[in-house]
């Protein structure tokens, strides 16, 4: 689901801020990328949204500032060589003068900024931002996910308004069959000279197989079954997402099989009709968690 949250903390010594960013994925994927000194932080912030979080991408940005004094060390490797190579260079050209503290001062990395370790009070900074940045992701997402419910809502009475024309309109399949079928063996016996008898029972046991073969009262009890249970899953507090992502499948298989085992017009429509908003159904639900 889309969201965006936002969290800051801050301390005598440092501001912390965090930007978290989600958008549709079927799985959890927390993308994070720390400096180097935070690295050891990274566990815990993906667990921290683990645990709030089980469906999306999530990208995480940390912003930080430390207003400590900072701190240098000297690069006493790269001075050190550099004096050797200058009295080197002396010896072998003859040259006097002694090296220049400014010139010293102006080789690259020759002075190197103290890594602080992270106090209690830092870290728990990041622990209150990104819990802030969490509340604010998820107060987004809960609005976002009421005006999704009202629309799964609108979509699962529409396909059950569908229904009882569906129903009333397939019960009719077997005296449907028998009236084309019993038209049309009349019309090859009229254009035959062969005088043949119809076989009333023959008719009626070839209406009933295909009719048998046609009846689709079991997708449409299953059709009502799953409606209810997606509802109900919808009420929900917990994980619902990838279980109205079945249903979902469910719900189109029972689709497909009335619009292929009927002929009548009427059903093949409406389940056409059923189909389209069973689609706006599967796309929505990527949405849920």
């Amino acid at each position: 689901m889309t969201g965006f949250g936002r969290g800051s903390s801050a301390g005598d010594t440092f501001s912390v801020t965090f930007e978290l960013k989600t958008v549709n994925n079927r799985f959890l994927d927390v993308a994070l990328k720390l400096p180097g000194e935070l690295q050891s932080l990274e566990v815990n912030i993906k667990r921290a949204i683990t645990e709030r979080l089980s469906r999306g991408r999530v990208d995480v940005i940390l912003q930080y500032d430390r207003t400590a004094e900072i701190k240098y060390d000297l690069n006493r490797p790269l001075i050190s060589g550099f004096l050797s190579a200058m009295k080197d260079m002396q010896a072998e050209f003859g040259l006097s003068g002694e090296p220049d503290l400014n010139v010293i001062a102006r080789l690259p990395s020759v002075l190197l900024q103290k890594r602080d370790e992270m106090d209690a009070e830092f870290i728990s900074g990041v622990s209150n931002a990104l819990s802030l940045a969490l509340d604010d992701l998820e107060n987004m997402r809960e609005n976002e996910g009421r005006m999704l419910k009202e629309e799964l809502a609108s979509r699962l009475n529409e396909i059950e308004s569908r229904l009882p024309l569906i129903v009333t309109e397939s019960s009719s399949v077997g005296e449907e069959y028998r009236q084309r079928l019993t038209k049309r063996i009349t019309e090859m016996l009229a254009k035959s000279e062969t005088q043949i008898e119809l076989d009333q029972a023959r008719l009626a046991q070839e209406i009933a197989y295909i009719a048998d073969r046609a009846d689709i009262s079991e997708e449409i009890a299953r059709l009502t079954t799953h409606i209810e249970h997606f509802r109900t899953i919808m009420n929900e507090e917990r994980e619902v997402g990838k279980r109205l992502d079945f249903l979902t499948q469910e719900l189109n298989r029972e689709a497909n099989t009335i619009t292929s085992k009927s002929n009548n017009m009427a059903v093949k429509e409406n389940a056409l009709q059923i189909k389209s908003e069973i689609e706006k159904i599967r796309e929505q639900i990527q949405n849920v968690e």
